[in-house]
């Protein structure tokens, strides 16, 4: 039983995920133990597993954070647009998406590991933010796009939500990254995340 009131548990696990979230801008998954997010906290190592039992169950967190953030945001373009043309619709989702540069850059890494070394409860937390992600799209296809069938809103996301997992490797290419393309002659051009995704939505959206 974590000890303290609701609004001291909630801003000690907040703590907990923004030292995550500040550590994986500059070190990679591996790189990150729970003794490197215990030092950017206020909390002991013991305090720490009050809250997370493991490092995947702090990136499960902030992966549920982020999906949270993202849907904001759709929830926000469905509330103040009436009406929206393809072309406009396609510039606004990559828009939210340009945004969340942090959620594309987990969707990149091992979602696997992160899901098997987190407790169900916190798993299915994580999954009804994820689900809501879904539910959100598809909502905007009803209201933008009324002419697109259910058939045609599923394939819609069958094939976007599977898209986002590559975007960020795409636009976040390394100089050793694009050295090794040049000397290997590989015809490469980097784009930014909205340039991707917009390329990806006019495709989907016609």
């Amino acid at each position: 039983m974590i000890k303290g009131t609701p609004e001291l548990i909630a801003a000690r696990r907040e703590e907990i995920i923004n030292a995550c979230a500040r550590l994986y801008q500059t070190m990679s998954f591996k790189e990150i133990t729970l003794k490197e997010i215990g030092a950017e906290t206020s909390c002991s190592r013991p305090t720490i597993y009050n809250y997370f039992q493991t490092k995947e169950e702090i990136f499960l967190a902030l992966y549920e954070r982020e999906y949270a953030l993202w849907n904001a945001d759709l929830e926000a373009l469905l509330a103040e647009h009436e009406t929206l043309s393809r072309q406009s619709l396609a510039e606004l989702l990559a828009r939210t998406l340009e945004k969340r540069e942090q959620l594309l850059k987990l969707l990149a890494m091992n979602n696997y590991d992160v899901e098997a070394n987190s407790r169900p409860e916190l798993l299915v937390s994580f999954k009804r933010a994820y689900g809501k992600s879904l539910e959100n799209v598809d909502r905007i296809l009803r209201k933008f796009c009324p002419e697109m069938d259910e058939a045609r809103r599923l394939s819609f996301r069958l094939v976007f939500f599977p898209f986002m997992f590559g975007i960020y490797p795409y636009a976040a290419v390394t100089e050793k990254q694009r050295a090794a393309m040049e000397e290997a002659g590989v015809d490469f051009r980097c784009c930014s995340i909205y340039e991707l995704c917009l390329a990806c939505l006019r495709g989907l959206l016609g």
